[in-house]
């Protein structure tokens, strides 16, 4: 069947609904689940047969989808509507939400920028100092871009001089992102608007005239939101002109999935172009001296082969973050003069821990480590001399660390599972943190505790595991836990802190976070090691965490909930249909959960880094075997399931959890419910507003509490 052909079916309208099963079976459950839009399209992989019977699920904007979309919320929140808990849940995570959010200033032009939240904001504000005794002056509030509090403040960046603010704005969480400048002294705006950016953040020249940006050409209507983005180029928008005026920077029409970002070298000799073309950290990277008038950047380092980040320069002498030869990451310096690789000189070299980022500030290397996935950080000289280890009080999470060389301080801040972040400024000279901002609580951290554990996989790899919950828990089997992972894309889950993961755990509940394969915890051999043909490996490691919290006698399979998106909602499907005897509830989250179809849309394309693509006949067969969607079996128990997307989520179109939820409310052959809950408003999850954010969790946490039989605490008085 020709592509007009499958289309003009998948569009068709509710003529095409299956009937189908439209409940649990009969006698085992009371749910009825809407009818789903059906289609009979059959695609060929390799000469193998695939059906995709929920196709008209994939266009977002038809009234079947629709209708599909506000019937199963009708029959979600009517479900989650029945469970006497949920208001008590609402309202301790409303009280556990609000508090005092900072984030660590930066420092640009004698002035000091950051974002403040007094707690219950749906956005943070930008406010701006003059000095650090100063009083504080509101810059950007985007609660007053909309009513409901879903535009969001996407990307901001200050020009040297601190005058003008680039800032991005975007709407209903999707991925497109407007970007607009303000003078910072006035708060006004300018009538610069530059449309149809992805992706990308703004860098300014030295002068403050203008900065270098990337885009995407325009999509066709109704392709905004699924539509493939390919062939971005990079720009120039000088501060007053239309953004058709911008002076095009680079591009490779002959190279659709590269895109590249800038950087001006903070003396201001040079632009820094670093080409990437998926989702690894491999670089093309080229310069060009700016008081060059014309001529095109030059190539310096790299053929998509590693990583190559700039960090800072010290004249022709580049400094770069790299894994060329160091999988767990190093810093080398390039000399612009001489650049090929025998000149190269090994700044710091590879260490046992995994190199996350390094800052010059003062002077100084800060350089950020994972030790077993929380933060460690060196300062060293710029030769490369280990000074001192920076001072954190336990197992959590630092970022920050940026500024300049001719800066003397600089800003951190650091958060745990159990408590929130504070904002520390740092003296490098005296190696002394200075508390900056710490929030009120409405809890008592102390009454909690984080610990680390390692577990073996089923093939004897020894992977970490955050356990954290109440102090005093029981090991008798019966706490209730959720198990969270990501296990992808070279990200590394470390100690953050959320108000939802602590009402869980002031409910009596055990969190465990292990640390997967795919991740980059442990540099890039274990990235690679939960890969393509490899990545079972990420399953195979959560479902052995499972194994070992029930073996281990911290929960049972009753009371264990598994949770985690977007590739984390890969991993949640296919444990799910993998091992669906294991736990008593599944949480999956706007999850690529259609391995054969996931790079046909938007960003989608990019992600084959991670997992190849059915395109390709040997990879086919492996990511057939574990795609979710595709292993849902008909006639098989699965566990209580509540899956969530949004329905502007531009990312991971929510077609995929469309399609998965239609086929596994058709194939359940229990009682137990499958729901599917469609935020509106709402895209991939940057930028939610904080009362969706609470609204969302205390869905989730009201469906385990009935589905895992969880027993609520007394309420406070």
């Amino acid at each position: 069947m020709n592509q007009s052909r499958i289309w003009t079916r998948a569009l068709g309208a509710l003529a095409l609904m299956s009937l189908g099963r439209l409940n649990a079976e009969e006698g085992k459950g009371s749910i009825t689940y809407p009818p789903s839009p059906r289609s009979d399209v059959v695609d060929i992989y390799h000469g193998e047969r695939v059906p995709d019977p929920y196709r008209p699920l994939e266009d977002p904007n038809s009234p079947a989808t629709r209708a599909w979309v506000e019937a199963q919320n009708k029959v979600t929140f009517g479900y989650l509507g029945t469970i006497p808990e949920r208001s008590t849940i609402e309202k301790r995570l409303t009280e556990l939400w609000n508090y005092e959010k900072y984030s660590a200033p930066t420092h640009e032009g004698g002035r000091f920028f950051y974002t403040f939240n007094t707690g219950l904001q749906n956005q943070g504000v930008l406010y701006t100092l003059d000095s650090l005794a100063g009083e504080p002056r509101s810059l950007l509030d985007p609660n007053t871009l909309s009513a409901d509090g879903t535009v969001a403040l996407s990307g901001m960046s200050v020009s040297d001089d601190g005058r003008y603010l680039a800032y991005g704005v975007a709407g209903a969480g999707s991925d497109w992102t407007e970007w607009k400048i303000r003078d910072v002294a006035t708060g006004k705006d300018l009538p610069d608007v530059l449309k149809w950016v992805k992706f990308s953040g703004a860098e300014w020249d030295s002068a403050s005239k203008g900065f270098y940006y990337s885009r995407y050409p325009e999509p066709k209507p109704g392709d905004d939101l699924k539509g493939a983005n390919y062939y971005a180029k990079l720009y120039f928008h000088r501060l007053g002109n239309p953004q058709g005026d911008d002076v095009l920077v680079w591009e490779a029409p002959e190279h659709k999935e590269w895109r590249a970002g800038a950087k001006v070298t903070d003396d201001g000799a040079y632009l820094i172009l670093t080409i990437g073309k998926g989702t690894d950290a491999k670089h093309r990277v080229l310069y060009r001296a700016l008081d060059k008038q014309a001529g095109d950047a030059v190539h310096l380092v790299g053929d998509f082969d590693a990583e190559y980040s700039f960090v800072d320069n010290d004249g022709p002498i580049f400094w770069f973050q790299t894994n060329k030869n160091a999988p767990r990451g190093k810093l080398i310096a390039i000399d612009v003069r001489k650049p090929e690789p025998e000149h190269w000189v090994d700044v710091i070299p590879q260490a046992t821990e995994t190199l996350e980022a390094v800052d010059v500030v003062a002077d100084h290397f800060l350089a950020r480590y994972l030790k077993d996935a929380h933060t460690r950080v060196r300062v060293l000289d710029l030769k490369g001399v280990f000074v001192r280890d920076v001072e954190f009080p336990g197992l959590g999470t630092a970022s920050g660390f940026h500024g300049k060389r001719e800066d003397k301080d600089t800003f951190y801040s650091y958060v745990s599972f159990t408590a929130p972040a504070s904002i520390y400024r740092y003296d490098v000279a005296s190696g002394r943190s200075t508390p900056w901002r710490s929030p009120k609580l409405a809890y008592e951290p102390a009454d909690y505790e984080t610990t680390q554990v390692f577990y073996p996989s089923k093939d004897g790899t020894r992977v970490p595991m955050f356990l954290s919950h109440k102090k005093g828990l029981v090991r008798d089997g019966s706490a209730p836990t959720l198990l969270y992972g990501y296990g992808g894309f070279n990200i590394s889950l470390s100690p953050s802190f959320s108000p939802a993961v602590l009402a869980w755990m002031e409910m009596g509940g055990l969190y465990a976070q292990p640390n997967l394969r795919g991740g980059g915890e442990y540099g890039e051999e274990w990235h690679q090691a939960g890969t393509k043909s490899h990545k079972q490996n990420v399953f195979n490691d959560f479902i052995s965490a499972a194994e070992w919290l029930i073996a281990n006698h911290y929960t049972s399979t009753p009371k264990l909930a598994i949770s985690g998106g977007p590739n984390g909602g890969l991993l949640v499907g296919a444990c799910l249909t993998q091992r669906p005897d294991l736990y008593g509830a599944t949480l999956p989250a706007v999850g690529v959960m259609d391995m054969l179809r996931f790079h046909k849309f938007t960003i989608g394309w990019a992600w084959i880094d991670d997992y190849g693509s059915s395109d390709d006949p040997l990879l086919f067969k492996a990511i057939h075997a574990y795609s979710p969607l595709h292993n849902i079996k008909p006639g098989v128990c699965y566990p209580p399931t509540l899956i969530t997307t949004a329905d502007h989520d531009d990312r991971v179109v929510p077609a995929h959890s469309f399609k998965f939820a239609a086929t596994l409310q058709a194939a359940q052959a229990c009682g137990n419910p499958v729901l599917i809950r469609v935020e509106t408003r709402a895209g991939h999850g940057a930028g939610k507003p904080t009362s969706k954010q609470i609204a969302e969790s205390a869905d989730k946490w009201a469906f385990l509490v009935k589905t895992l039989k969880v027993p609520m605490p007394p309420a406070k008085p």
